[in-house]
């Protein structure tokens, strides 16, 4: 490809001329398009780790790499602006001659084009050439001839703070296996949007799977460098193995702060509106619901042909879309409620799927019940639901676990 080889002979050349200069700082980029050449008018900007290269460059050379990455993985042009524009850290390492051997790809595959839940096939990525190995297909932990060849594998995907949000399993499995044959992992740190509270059932072992494997809470209150020290540290990779783990943490991030994602982490996270009504309105994946898929309000609205329409006055159809090839009830009227101008979360609710429940014409069909436990992490949730517990005594059940919770993440906490 001409235009990669001299993109990366480029590249290169103005990286030795940044090491010969002195000028390795934390915001520097990798390549000549994504240069903030400028001091940052924001001292204060979130930094993500991907941007702060003199900090992990050094574990990257002369090593074979294998990343973990997704279409969040990306070193914004302007630290500051990230809307601005990013190039695919995938890209900018190649141009800088490190020897990255395999691309993993997690639930919706490399490029994020795949539906939830839709598996993903290995194959070749046409823009760099290199194997994607799926993690979301035949094996969702890589095996021993997947990462033989590997002297490193670097994680680097946007999570959003929610325990079935699958990307939190993927990364303890990458851990797990790259503990079994004594790979180090790298782990780009980046900011989590629902990081500013703790909230939500916590998982209970009998219901530990692929949708939450370890005993947190529905939301964790955690990014993915802080979430991977305490898998690590709490033992709960398999046979209590421990992973020789790197974290490269944010800059001026702290828990309290909000941000914006400047890419949609998968299909259906559109937006901010959509990432901090996730946590609530992804419960309704494991009933008979739809949650906006089928929209262009994905996590934003919910509705069911078989809700009252007396009661919801919301109404829409669900079509085949970007986010979803066949969306809950697609083609039917649904009525619901639009939440598009909610305010920004600070706790999980429960009021839309009881209110839900309640207004169902046949309340038999509202749950799928393997399906609701596993996103709930318990089946003591839809038992509370069916029989009337209130929303008040229903988050009460959750308090004594959550306090225990919290007293082990404080351990694991990287930023205020």
């Amino acid at each position: 490809m001409p235009f990669m080889s001299g993109l990366k002979n480029t590249l290169f050349l103005w990286f030795l001329c940044l090491m010969a200069c002195g000028n390795m700082g934390n915001r520097d980029t990798l390549a000549p398009a994504v240069v903030n050449s400028e001091k940052t008018q924001d001292e204060t900007a979130i930094i993500v780790a991907a941007n702060r290269t003199s900090e992990y460059l050094k574990y990257l050379h002369n090593k074979k790499v294998g990343v973990v990455a997704n279409p969040t993985s990306v070193i914004f042009k302007n630290s500051d602006l990230p809307q601005q524009g990013h190039t695919h850290l995938i890209d900018s390492l190649l141009a800088l001659n490190i020897a990255i051997k395999k691309v993993f790809a997690p639930e919706h595959g490399f490029r994020g084009q795949a539906d939830a839940g839709e598996a993903v096939k290995d194959g070749l990525d046409t823009q760099t050439g290199l194997p994607i190995i799926s993690l979301y297909g035949k094996n969702r932990k890589p095996t021993a001839s997947q990462l033989k060849d590997l002297d490193l594998v670097l994680f680097d995907i946007q999570d959003v703070g929610v325990r079935f949000y699958t990307y939190i399993a993927t990364l303890q499995l990458v851990m797990e296996a790259c503990a079994e044959l004594d790979i180090p992992v790298l782990v780009l740190d980046r900011p989590n949007p629902n990081g500013h509270y703790v909230d939500g059932p916590t998982m209970e072992e009998e219901h530990q799977g692929f949708l939450g494997m370890t005993p947190i809470p529905l939301v964790y209150g955690m990014t993915i460098g802080e979430y991977a020290t305490m898998i690590n540290e709490e033992g709960w990779l398999s046979g209590g193995l421990k992973a020789h783990i790197s974290v490269i943490p944010l800059e001026n991030y702290t828990h309290e702060r909000s941000y914006s994602l400047p890419i949609r982490p998968s299909p259906n996270l559109p937006n901010d509106q959509a990432i901090t009504l996730y946590p609530s309105l992804g419960l309704f994946e494991g009933t008979h619901i739809n949650a906006g898929r089928g929209t262009e309000y994905q996590f934003q609205r919910f509705g069911a042909p078989f809700l009252s329409k007396e009661h919801f006055m919301f109404t829409y159809i669900p079509e085949p879309n970007f986010g979803s090839k066949n969306p809950k009830h697609k083609e039917m009227i649904c009525y619901g409620q639009d939440l598009s101008q909610h305010p920004r979360m600070d706790s999980v609710s429960l009021k839309w799927l009881i209110d839900a429940y309640k207004h169902s014409k046949d309340q038999s069909r509202f749950f799928k019940t393997s399906g609701f436990t596993k996103h709930a992490g318990t089946a003591k949730l839809q038992s509370a639901i069916e029989t009337g517990l209130s929303e008040g005594d229903i988050r009460k059940s959750w308090q004594a676990d959550l306090d225990r919770f919290k007293t082990v993440r404080a351990k694991y906490l990287i930023y205020p």
